[in-house]
């Protein structure tokens, strides 16, 4: 059996390095974008399990890639990230079938607690 495969798209490459190597550790199979626009074109929307997305990045924001998703029927989980918690981003992405919004800085624990809950649940 393959380990779930978790893609990470954030901006920050910082970010991106630590949770993969964290993902690594815990037993994930990870793929790391720089924008949504490079995870688009990757051509692996398909193979995610779970998208670990950061909500303000250049270009496309994360709720427009969630947007996007959408109207292409690709049910990923999602777990937002973001240091920019504004409520009305919060409670819209929640509505639109977001599993968890964790604010930066966030601890492992709660991140792969996240992920978990994100693999065993499909999206609407």
């Amino acid at each position: 059996m393959n380990a779930p495969r978790v893609v990470v798209v954030d901006n920050n490459a910082s970010v991106r390095g630590a949770l993969e190597e964290l993902l690594t550790a815990a037993g994930y199979e990870v793929d790391t974008h720089a924008s949504a626009e490079s995870f688009l074109e990757s051509g692996r929307l398909s193979s995610a399990d779970c998208l670990l997305l950061d909500v303000k990045m250049p270009g496309m924001s994360g709720v427009e890639l969630q947007e996007q998703l959408d109207r292409l029927d690709a049910r990923i989980p999602i777990v937002f990230m973001t240091g920019h918690g504004k409520a009305s981003i919060r409670n819209r992405a929640l509505a639109a079938g977001v599993v968890e919004f964790l604010e930066k800085p966030f601890g492992d624990a709660a991140l792969l607690a996240a992920i978990e809950r994100a693999l065993r649940t499909a999206r609407p």
